[in-house]
């Protein structure tokens, strides 16, 4: 009845469609992998289990499209070793065997979130917004993040002073207007992606907006010791130097009294 209303020519087109789809539903040769770690390498390896529609020319292994390694094998088992561990080179390889057409497979290594605080100690004015920064740089990508002080409960986006921004694999913890007293110590951002949990601390310490005055303070302090001492000694020395030109003045003085006596003992004798 269908091919009554098609007519010839549509059912002709309907085969001809027909075939096409069923010529692109062809199953890709299946690939086994796994990864391997020894004594600080990591072995990836795919193997190609069914014989694929034509001969294999070559390997390359890639990561981030970029190409880590290439071959001319015609092996159905191929291999990419680095040096690192799991939680190191964390991520999505890729196995590309050169056939027509071309088949490729993943290999993941994935691993539970390696928190990394962007510094391990952050300081802030008092008044200021603090910021606090965390990354992880491992795979799969974080799912949630969580950011507490210690000691207290987890901190609420939005909540009081606090705004947390979180984007995959970076979170912020922002503290408007810093106090002292109520925000000093330390905060744990701890992460979470569907292999486990990952957390980092970071030490804030808030100063006092007088504390950048403190290197100035110190230095006019021993300016103004420094002039003291000076202005002191000045004044300890000068009745010294008076006394000295007195002494100095009296001298000839006295030497003028004595050619007066021998000039009256002179006349005396000429009498």
């Amino acid at each position: 009845m269908a091919a009554a209303v098609l007519g010839p020519r549509g059912l002709l087109a309907l085969l001809v469609l027909v075939g096409l789809v069923g010529g692109g539903l062809g199953t890709s040769p299946a690939i086994r992998t796994h990864v391997t770690e020894a004594s600080g390498r990591l072995i990836l390896t795919c193997n190609m289990s069914t014989t694929p529609s034509t001969a294999i020319a070559g390997h390359e292994w890639m990561h981030e499209e970029k190409v880590l390694q290439t071959d001319t094998e015609s092996s159905p088992i191929t291999t990419f070793t680095m040096d690192g561990t799991m939680e190191e080179k964390s991520g999505v390889y890729k196995c590309v065997y050169k056939t027509v057409p071309m088949v490729e497979a993943e290999v993941s290594i994935s691993v539970p979130p390696q928190v990394i605080a962007y510094k391990k100690s952050e300081h802030g004015n008092e008044g200021d917004t603090g910021v606090l920064t965390c990354k992880n740089p491992s795979f799969p990508p974080v799912s949630s993040w969580v950011w507490y002080k210690t000691g207290q409960e987890p901190i609420i986006n939005g909540s009081g002073r606090y705004i947390i921004k979180s984007t995959g694999n970076k979170t912020e913890l922002r503290i408007l207007k810093l106090s002292i007293e109520e925000d000093t110590g330390d905060y744990n951002c701890n992460a979470t992606n569907t292999h486990g949990t990952g957390a980092a601390i970071v030490n804030l310490r808030v100063r006092s907006r007088l504390a950048a005055l403190w290197p100035f303070l110190g230095i006019v302090a021993e300016v103004l010791v420094l002039v003291t001492i000076i202005f002191i000694y000045e004044k300890r020395r000068k009745p010294d130097e008076v006394l000295d030109d007195d002494d100095g003045g009296s001298a000839p003085l006295k030497s003028n009294a004595t050619n007066h006596k021998d000039k009256n003992i002179r006349q005396r004798n000429a009498n």
